[in-house]
């Protein structure tokens, strides 16, 4: 038995040429983990070459030999890493610095001198998120295999088959709300954000499809995938510190740039999965473009990458609406909750600046569902 749960730890994989450093990491992560510690890269790239487990990989900036820049490009090309949080180890503390490790592929720094409550946290969050994208991964490649296996068993029984595509579409509901559950745990002020939001999403796509220039592309199935992957907007936040996550006041803006990465972990994160997928229309594909676009603004002045307009994939315009809207309305710790007339006058205030002239029309339209979704999913009521 005792075997057995060790086997079930995460691997930890540390690379720092300090002893002490080790002996402090080492002490400090051996209680929950199964911790590899190595002295220099190289010694790691041996036991990673010789197909030994790994789930997270704490990296040393400055290193002879080898640094940790450098070894960081080595293992992002590694084709069995690319789903292996790296965070870098390091008393650098320069912008330039950390933009240049997450350019690398690190998802996170730990400073140095390490801070015990802080090294625990962020390692947990980042084995969790880890273990949460390679469970998907390997969800989907099952799913494949069964779907496949099934396929081929029932060509010509028309009924069951259309039975198995069902449950494939509830593999798949029940995979999405679980790994956005992740992004929810870390956040428990956001209470039935994510119902709200999803709800919020469905309707405004059904009001937008009566205008023209949307009634071919928001057909049903299409409104279906956006309803279905509208939980995984914010699923980015998993890979931002708990300081900055959860802090009780606004954020400072070096503080607020750090959460504006939420955007591109998100990406990164659903892109992974969705590589891993044959459909080029997967309920992934649509996920990623929310996940990454829904803070851009209708005039070019939102973030990540300040593209405006049209540019801006339509599942990622809807939610912009949706997202703020919910914020409005929705009790913070730093703030109350804004009356529906209030929250519809800013997205109102909005159009054509931060939100699709077309899209807040629709808002209009529909303001009464708007504020009947926000009453059902209110957090205030039991579950």
């Amino acid at each position: 038995m005792k075997e057995l749960l060790v086997a079930d730890k995460a691997d930890v994989l540390v690379v720092d040429d300090q002893a002490e450093n080790l002996h402090l990491l080492v002490s400090l992560l051996s209680p929950h983990y199964n911790v590899h510690p190595f002295v220099d890269g190289h010694a790691m790239l041996r036991y990673i070459n010789a197909g030994k487990p790994t789930d997270l990989i704490l990296l040393d900036v400055v290193m002879p030999s080898l640094d940790g820049y450098e070894l960081c490009h080595m293992l992002r090309a590694m084709p069995e890493l690319q789903d292996v949080p790296i965070v870098f180890l390091t008393a650098l503390d320069s912008m330039e610095d950390e933009a240049h490790g997450l350019a690398l592929g690190a998802v996170d720094y730990i400073s140095k001198p390490f801070s015990p409550p802080i090294v625990l946290a962020r390692v947990a969050n980042h084995v969790s998120l880890g273990r949460a994208l390679r469970l998907i991964v390997n969800q989907n490649d099952m799913l494949d295999h069964r779907v496949a296996e099934r396929t081929a068993q029932l060509a010509q029984r028309n009924l069951e088959l259309q039975a198995a595509i069902k449950q494939v579409a509830t593999t798949q509901d029940v995979t999405i709300m679980a790994f956005s559950a992740l992004a929810e745990t870390r956040d428990n002020e956001t209470g039935r954000h994510l119902r709200r939001t999803q709800n919020y999403i469905r309707e405004l796509a059904l009001e937008l499809r009566k205008n023209s220039l949307y009634a071919s592309v928001l057909d049903d199935e299409t409104i279906e995938l956006i309803y279905k992957s509208a939980p995984l907007h914010d699923i980015g936040k998993v890979a931002i510190p708990d300081h900055i996550l959860l802090k009780t006041g606004r954020l400072d803006p070096d503080e607020f740039e750090i959460m504006k990465t939420h955007a591109d972990h998100g990406r990164r994160a659903i892109a992974a999965a969705e590589a891993n997928l044959d459909e080029s229309n997967s309920f992934l594909q649509l996920a990623r473009e929310i996940a990454y676009g829904h803070h851009e603004k209708w005039d070019g002045s939102g973030y990540p990458n300040r593209i405006a307009g049209a540019e801006i994939p339509l599942p990622a315009r809807l939610m912009a609406v949706a997202d703020v809207y919910d914020a409005l309305t929705s009790r913070r710790v730093y703030k109350a909750s804004m009356p529906h007339e209030k929250a519809a006058s800013i997205i109102t205030e909005g159009r054509g600046t931060h939100f699709e002239p077309a899209i807040v029309d629709a808002f209009i339209s529909i303001e009464s569902t708007f504020l009947e979704i926000a009453g059902r999913y209110d957090d205030g009521e039991p579950e």
